[in-house]
């Protein structure tokens, strides 16, 4: 009998200490994940429902730090055989944003739901500040740019199938005039980024990058993964803006003549 009592003491101690697990705990997981890289500063509330201040950094040991205004808030419970997380964040999500993480033998499965667009447009996930990237370091400390980065899609899901990350869906990200420390001019330009994938057929997503608009012209083409990113692209100066861009043209690549070459991975 008192084995039976002891048993539910340390039970509902273990529920209880669940329920008030502090935001905290969040905040070190999201950090570890994610190498030091993105922080949930000033966390209050708990697991369940907090806040925090997002905070990009170059990861452990770096000096580089920036952080978005306001604070973002999320409720975290279940949602069937989910676990959803809703977060919302006056500065730059649309409005609530929902992610269902769903596991299985072998596999598990995150979902990104936006809130809808109009008319079967892709939702708008959200629209961030891009000076907010200089917290990451370098290159981006040394770039320091401005814009803003604006990402919607629709059908966002990544699996991991035995130990494989697959990404299914599309995903668009615009980089807004942009412009950069570096370059005297008022702006560099607009790009899009395509990002698309088809996690049935086991390979890996798509990314294309394209020039909107801009004295800055960017074009390439990769694949990624949640294990890696190969990207291959090549940046020019549109006519007449050669000489005011020629040291960024230094800076984010590999010249051959007039062209500058980008490669990663």
């Amino acid at each position: 009998m008192i084995g039976w009592v002891a048993a539910g003491a340390t039970l509902g101690a273990a529920l209880a200490l669940l329920a008030l697990a502090p935001a905290a705990w969040l905040a070190a997981a999201v950090a570890g994940a994610t190498e030091q890289r993105l922080l949930l500063a000033d966390a209050h509330g708990t697991v369940w429902a907090g806040s925090a201040v997002p905070v990009l950094t170059g990861g452990q040991g770096s000096s580089d730090a920036s952080a978005l205004p306001g604070r973002l808030h999320w409720r975290l419970g279940l949602d069937g055989g989910a676990l959803a997380l809703r977060a919302r964040h006056a500065c730059c999500l649309n409005g609530e944003l929902l992610m269902r993480w769903t596991p299985g033998w072998g596999r598990s499965r995150v979902e990104l739901q936006p809130e809808p667009g109009p008319q079967g447009e892709p939702g708008v996930v959200g629209q961030w500040p891009a000076a907010w990237l200089a917290g990451l370091g370098t290159p981006w400390n040394t770039l320091q740019p401005s814009g803003s980065i604006r990402v919607a899609g629709s059908g966002l899901v990544v699996e991991s199938v035995q130990g494989r990350w697959l990404f299914d869906g599309r995903a668009e990200i615009e980089l807004d005039a942009m412009t950069s420390r570096i370059s005297t001019l008022d702006e560099l330009g607009s790009y899009l980024v395509v990002l698309e994938g088809d996690a049935s057929r086991g390979e890996s997503a798509s990314l294309q990058l394209s020039t909107l608009r801009g004295a800055l012209r960017l074009t390439g083409s990769g694949e990624w993964s949640a294990a890696r990113l190969r990207f291959s692209g090549q940046a020019s100066a549109a006519a007449g803006s050669e000489d005011v861009l020629n040291n960024l043209l230094n800076i984010i690549g590999r010249r051959q003549g007039a062209v500058s070459v980008i490669s990663i991975g």
